[in-house]
């Protein structure tokens, strides 16, 4: 699968802010393990494994759990969708019924239209909705490609934790390398939650990488 085509399927199904919030939250379990790894370490190999199997773990548990949360939440905001429908089709009146409409769009249209649009657009909407019936409240496919997204992305960042003990021998070493990815990662986190938010993205990155340096600072200050 291309670059392209892997952009494409992960902007279709989750918010740029979910996509950089499911990595960031990865990568802080992983470093949850390995910011105090080095006393693991210092036992052997037999322990690094097993701290190896449950970074794995822990992410493979929580991916499972922000899937289960991705299909409720977009459960729930089918399910609001529906009640707000089914509120305008039951209004006593047509001036109740534009009213439910306006408190529900003006927030996120009042600064980009003028009152004679959004009363045209209201009227319009509350003839759409009273022809149709609100749609039910299910599962639908996208809500599983939505889920298996969300889960990958979480799981998926254990793996700059795990390759660097796979081709180095120094334990040790191999640990700084690890650590140093994930700092890698958690900086084009940062620049790209800045590109997204209209902040200077590279400050952006520097804060969210001085973050977790601080982080592996203090760990290895304490011995990690």
């Amino acid at each position: 699968m291309s670059t392209t085509l892997k952009a494409s399927f992960l902007s279709r199904y989750l918010e740029p802010s979910a996509i950089l919030g499911e990595i960031v939250f990865g990568l802080i379990m992983v470093l949850t393990f390995t910011l105090g790894a080095g006393l693991v370490i210092a036992e052997g190999r037999d322990a690094t494994r097993e701290m190896l199997v449950a970074i794995l773990g822990c992410n493979l548990a929580w991916g499972l759990i922000d899937a289960g949360m991705y299909i409720m939440t977009s459960l729930f905001e089918r399910g609001r969708n529906a009640r707000w429908w089914v509120a305008i089709r039951e209004a006593r009146d047509e001036t109740q019924a534009l009213s439910i409409i306006r408190s529900e769009m003006d927030a996120q249209l009042t600064a980009v239209t003028s009152e004679a649009a959004r009363t045209e657009l209201y009227a319009d909407m509350l003839s759409q909705l009273r022809r149709q019936q609100p749609p039910r409240t299910r599962i639908i496919r996208e809500d599983l490609y939505g889920a298996i997204t969300s889960f990958w992305l979480v799981f998926a960042s254990t793996i700059p934790a795990i390759v660097p003990f796979l081709i180095f021998d120094r334990l040790h070493f191999a640990l700084r390398v690890s650590n140093g990815l994930l700092l890698v990662m958690l900086f084009m986190a940062g620049y790209r939650w800045g590109v997204h938010t209209n902040v200077r993205a590279w400050l952006a990155g520097m804060a969210m990488l001085t973050a977790g340096a601080l982080l592996v600072g203090v760990a290895m200050a304490l011995g990690g």
